[in-house]
């Protein structure tokens, strides 16, 4: 021993600490194994033991023999003592596989493990914290104590679209996409593509006349020149693009850039709903999709994953459309910077609430302009637009 500023060193064998390191290596897999699913399942590891395909499978996190007692792993020991086989079996199939909730193939059964306590009851001097049952979401990992919350809480994953998506970082299935047309092309979106902070794929049919006005000035831009570059900065599902492509063919030459890589995925698969070919980003190794020998076919969009600053900043536009989540001013510099001589820069801002004076602050910072609630509120709005495209 080593006396050190009250710290005390106590040397321990060699042989010791590997006997130490080994034994507990051997018991971890025993501690992980009884929380966790299959490595083989479709869902991640992190998953509930609640949360199985199949009954047996259940069964065997009890691991049932004849001439042994085993408890239940869904259950402690005070509720429900150890038992033999036969028993622990009609437990687990009366009280806990028959009243699970199921989605796509999995079962969440019941669960009275210490997962989710109780608000507690005070009992004169003593305070009771009671485990309540209840159930394990299978994509929010929410628990969720009654049976028919449980069966509203999954539908209203399943409505918003939230299946897999978010959660778990699998794409959704393609049984829940919703094939939308407009102006004679077809774009697949998922069920919640009205809510832009829930969905990757957001698609709102009201702003039609939107995207009516911008491909007219497209239009009026190719009939000056052609061929002519455009990016729709912005893709989302892709249709301002498609559109673009669709109509003035040989004209244009489009680019569909987005960030998010589910909403690449699925701009891709619009192009080719649209019986479009896809020209991938030179950085993209899948080189089976691109269009080779260098040859541009007029029924070709190139789509690119990244920045939109960064996209702009990397080549010269003549057409560039900008449609953010919010305000488009931290795309400005970067889009004038690269649009070529007599090109047009079209932009579409989403941020109501500030350029209507319900957050006057935030059109402060993002306008440098203080706005006021007036009679025609929206013009000034088009115009503290226009006044900071112009500065």
């Amino acid at each position: 021993e080593k006396m050190k500023s009250n710290n005390i060193d106590v040397k321990i064998p060699k042989s010791e600490l590997e006997a130490e390191e080994k034994g507990a290596e051997e018991e971890r897999p025993r501690e992980s194994d009884s929380n966790i699913l299959d490595v083989s399942s479709d869902y991640p590891r992190d998953k509930h033991i609640s949360i199985q395909r199949h009954l047996a499978d259940l069964e065997k996190l009890a691991d049932l023999r004849e001439d042994e007692k085993k408890p239940c792993p869904l259950c402690p020991e005070e509720k429900f003592k150890a038992c033999y086989s036969h028993k622990l079996h009609r437990h687990l199939q009366n009280l806990h596989w028959k009243v699970s909730v199921e989605f796509e193939g999995y079962r969440m059964c019941i669960c009275h493990l210490s997962c989710r306590p109780v608000k507690p009851n005070l009992v004169g001097d003593q305070t009771l914290s009671k485990m309540g049952a209840h159930y394990h979401c299978i994509i929010c990992s929410a628990t969720i104590a009654r049976r028919t919350d449980m069966i509203g809480h999954i539908n209203r994953h399943v409505n918003k679209g939230e299946t897999e998506s978010r959660f778990i970082t699998v794409r959704a299935p393609k049984s829940s996409y919703e094939v939308v047309k407009e102006s004679a092309t077809d774009v697949q979106v998922l069920p919640n593509h009205s809510t832009p902070q829930k969905t990757d794929s957001y698609f709102n049919p009201k702003m039609k006349l939107n995207r009516q006005l911008i491909f007219c000035a497209l239009a009026v831009l190719a009939g000056e020149r052609k061929p002519i570059e455009c990016l729709d900065a912005f893709g989302a599902t892709g249709i301002m693009g498609l559109q673009w492509a669709k109509h003035l063919r040989s004209s244009v030459k489009v680019t569909i850039n987005d960030c998010n890589e589910n909403s690449v995925t699925m701009i891709k698969e619009n192009c080719h709903l649209n019986k479009m070919k896809v020209k991938l980003n030179i950085k993209e190794e899948d080189s089976d999709e691109t269009v080779g020998n260098g040859e541009e076919n007029s029924d070709t969009i190139e789509v690119t994953k990244m920045d939109a600053n960064v996209v702009m900043h990397l080549r010269s536009f003549d057409f560039i459309h900008l449609d953010p989540f919010g305000t488009s001013v931290n795309y400005l510099d970067s889009a004038f910077r690269n649009v070529r001589n007599l090109g047009i820069v079209s932009l579409t801002s989403t941020d109501i609430s500030s350029l209507y004076a319900k957050a006057q602050h935030v059109t402060q910072r993002h306008y440098g302009c203080n706005i006021v609630r007036t009679e025609y509120y929206k013009e000034l709005a088009a115009r503290t637009v226009i006044a900071a495209v112009t500065r």
